[in-house]
């Protein structure tokens, strides 16, 4: 009886861990979804301003724009255990809003369907990966060393290339980037699910909070990138 009673409990914890990750899952992915929206509206209305888009991108401006949302996500990431949730979820935003300034040049670079058409393929692509991620039972922590040194130089090689401006090393950092960033889809999402079920037991709802939105901003930066490496590639050119 005590056997039964034990397993019956554990069942009851299971179900109640599996309900939690779903709800925490379907928050992550709303947060992300609501930072590309915010993306997408601030680059779509600045990158189709062409006297907006001229006064941003041809002076010393375009250096502060490309840069700031790189300070602010390692700022971020110093300042989350500081930070209230909705405070968190405030500079997630502000870092979203950055983050389309400093692509809304691509409208000026690229036609408007073969954008759309990218970003679509990148949607499908993601939305695959990311289910991989959470549904296999490979332990793909191991992949997580070897893709960040991968992407650390891949920043390294990126922020040289900008003053280099080699095309042949931008289509090596294109195909880089994308394997490194499809890699990471599926790997941050295992570990934004394991984060949880490690921490259920016990976490509180402001670590619950802070930890979706975290999870996120992984997502949305691996979305992101993802989809400006594909652009590299399948972008019609104006």
């Amino acid at each position: 009886m005590a056997q039964f009673d034990t397993a019956r409990v554990g069942g009851v914890r299971a179900a109640q861990i599996d309900e939690g990750l779903r709800a925490h899952m379907n928050k992550v992915y709303g947060l992300m979804s609501l930072g590309m929206l915010v993306t997408g509206g601030v680059a779509y209305t600045v990158g189709t301003n062409e006297a907006l888009l001229a006064q941003i991108f041809g002076s010393p401006l375009k250096w502060v724009v490309m840069f700031a949302p790189l300070v602010v996500v390692f700022a971020f990431g110093a300042m989350i255990n500081r930070l209230s949730v909705a405070a968190a979820q405030g500079v997630f935003y502000l870092f979203s809003a950055l983050m389309g300034l400093s692509i809304s040049y691509i409208f000026a670079v690229y036609t408007g369907i073969s954008i759309a058409q990218t970003f679509l393929i990148t949607a499908i692509s993601f939305a695959g990966l990311s289910l991989y991620g959470y549904t296999t039972k490979r332990d793909l922590s191991g992949m997580g060393t070897f893709l960040m040194m991968g992407l650390i130089g891949l920043i390294v090689a990126s922020i040289v290339n900008i003053f280099l401006g080699s095309p042949a090393i931008m289509f090596a950092i294109s195909v880089i980037g994308v394997l490194i960033f499809a890699g990471l889809t599926a790997y941050d999402t295992q570990s934004i699910k394991t984060e949880y079920i490690q921490h259920a037991a016990h976490a509180d709802q402001e670590w619950l909070g802070k930890s979706a939105i975290m999870g996120a901003l992984r997502l949305y930066l691996d979305f992101l990138n993802l989809f400006m490496f594909l652009l590299q590639f399948l972008g019609n050119r104006e």
